[in-house]
């Protein structure tokens, strides 16, 4: 059986340096979110970051806009925002509708207020807070990075393309792979680490894997319940939604030398990140 890797005592860990760190302020920090539409797993997103910001004490003030919303409205709002000294980061929930050019609304927040650590012009050295969250849970483990071949599945701007770039940073031989690459089992069974940040339940599966293997799963996709319900041990129906990952955890779990799970893995630790970077841009002003 494989280890598994919870995010939970991690974040623990996190949760009071970070208390820490806001007590020491002379007020509390606040870190802005933008969201377009009512995205569901958006929702879900951004009630764990609220959730978070509280227990921490930080105040989580959220800029709700319809989904038709035009992007130059959208844009001088987060100029408003750069503006206001009482905000201390800004973030940008993903994904966006598709009628809104994405990296032209990430490069209008300001690099001093850039908390997910998206933008592209960077002065700071902020992570990724997905990249930052996975390269915390593999050092807390002790999994060694540098010199280990790594393949990151999915290259979007929130998490795929930043992890891809962060382990290219720590020494590791990195495939990045998309929709568009051929053969991808092959590149990931001669594999150290596989990470998978696309979105798409059961993609990974034991024809992606081998014995010594850490696999890290990023993927948060809610499943609805079947129709008609399964019938649960005690006569219970399985009648609630999920959250899964993009691995197939039961067929991949006992092929591989560790593995996180989806819920409790990586998930926590994003939002973690998320904070200290806050906290860290403020130390750098």
């Amino acid at each position: 059986m494989a280890k598994i890797l919870y995010g939970a005592p991690i974040k623990e860990k996190i949760k009071e340096e970070l208390i820490a760190r806001v007590k020491k302020l002379k007020k509390s920090p606040v870190l802005a979110i933008i969201q377009v539409g009512d995205r569901e797993d958006s929702n879900v997103y951004i009630k764990q970051k609220q959730k978070f910001g509280e227990e921490i004490g930080v105040k989580v003030a959220l800029k709700k806009f319809e989904e038709n919303t035009k992007e130059e409205e959208l844009i001088l709002e987060i100029e408003r925002l750069n503006e206001d000294k009482n905000i201390n980061g800004i973030i940008v929930q993903l994904p966006l509708p598709k009628n809104l050019n994405s990296e032209k609304i990430l490069n209008s927040v300001s690099v001093q207020k850039d908390a997910d650590g998206l933008v592209s012009k960077v002065v700071f050295d902020t992570n990724p807070a997905a990249a930052r969250g996975v390269i915390t849970l593999l050092d807390y483990y002790q999994i060694e990075i540098k010199n280990k071949k790594v393949t990151v599945i999915g290259q979007g701007i929130l998490a795929g393309k930043p992890i891809a770039n962060e382990f290219e940073k720590r020494g590791a031989e990195v495939f990045r792979c998309d929709i568009n690459t051929k053969n991808i089992p092959e590149i990931t069974k001669k594999c150290d680490i596989l990470i998978s940040a696309v979105g798409k339940p059961d993609l990974i599966t034991k024809e992606f894997v081998n014995e010594r293997q850490v696999v890290i799963d990023v993927g948060i996709n809610k499943i609805s319940p079947p129709n008609p319900p399964l019938i649960l041990r005690g006569g219970q129906k399985e009648e609630k939604s999920k959250l899964v990952g993009d691995v197939n955890f039961v067929e991949v779990e006992p092929l591989v030398y560790a593995i996180t799970p989806v819920p409790g893995g990586i998930g926590p630790l994003t939002v973690c990140s998320l904070f200290q970077n806050l906290l860290d841009l403020i130390n750098k002003k």
